[in-house]
């Protein structure tokens, strides 16, 4: 039961990530670099998102290595078999996330092809902009409920997640904090690689309203939610 929910989550994130980049009001942070390099190079939305996130666990390791090191130095001789069995769990997490990445973007591929831009023909620029406010808006809720439902179910994380965790980790900063200042780097990124190709691309309203809706949103889908859903899945909380 965890496995479909988690599925089912990872299938709604990509889903409202999909329609973030179709609404054309920008699209979120963490995305922002991989939707900037597919729209100035020609390769789709799914692959730069893929090397995007494999990035992202490679960072992760490095951060996990780190951590484990200065453990050792810490840590009572007696336990250091029990640090090996924990290190080899935390890298095979980390090498999980590339063989997710690679199924998550496959879902990025299938609902580009099918799911078409918000169309401007024969409409006002009003009509065009309430149209692109709304798909927007969905895009934010099922972005915010994928995100909910695959995390709650502890499985593997998605590596937009991880490695805000592994940074908030290693600086001993709480996530909310730590997702901030990634985000605001995500932006920094793509806003330098958008001036060097002479045209901006993925930022706008819809990236702000992105920065502070999702987490909202997922906190108010666990707070009617979350207890029910470990109810009946089994998941250790």
């Amino acid at each position: 039961m965890p496995a479909l929910v988690y599925i089912l989550g990872l299938l709604v994130l990509a889903m409202g990530l999909t329609l973030n980049t179709k609404a054309g009001l920008g699209v979120s942070p963490i995305i922002s670099v991989a939707y900037s390099v597919s729209e100035i190079t020609g390769i789709n939305f799914g692959n730069t998102t893929l090397i995007w996130y494999t990035i992202f666990v490679l960072g992760e390791m490095i951060l996990h290595t780190i951590r484990i090191r200065q453990q050792k130095r810490m840590e009572d001789p007696v336990l250091e078999h029990a640090e090996k069995v924990d290190a080899k769990l935390i890298y095979l997490m980390d090498f999980l996330q590339i063989l997710l990445s690679i199924v998550f973007t496959r879902f990025l591929n299938l609902f580009s092809k099918y799911i078409p831009d918000v169309s401007t023909d024969g409409k006002s620029a009003t009509a065009v902009f309430v149209i692109r406010l709304f798909v927007l808006a969905l895009a934010l809720v099922l972005t915010g409920i994928g995100a909910a439902l695959s995390l709650n179910m502890r499985i593997v994380p998605n590596p937009g997640d991880g490695i805000v965790q592994a940074i908030a980790d290693c600086i001993h900063k709480n996530v909310g904090f730590t997702k901030n200042c990634v985000d605001m780097i995500c932006v920094a990124l793509t806003v330098i690689i958008c001036l060097i190709s002479g045209k901006l691309y993925g930022i706008g309203i819809g990236t702000i309203i992105a920065m502070i809706a999702v987490g909202r949103i997922i906190v108010l889908f666990n707070h009617f939610t979350k207890e029910k859903l470990i109810k009946l899945t089994g998941v250790e909380e």
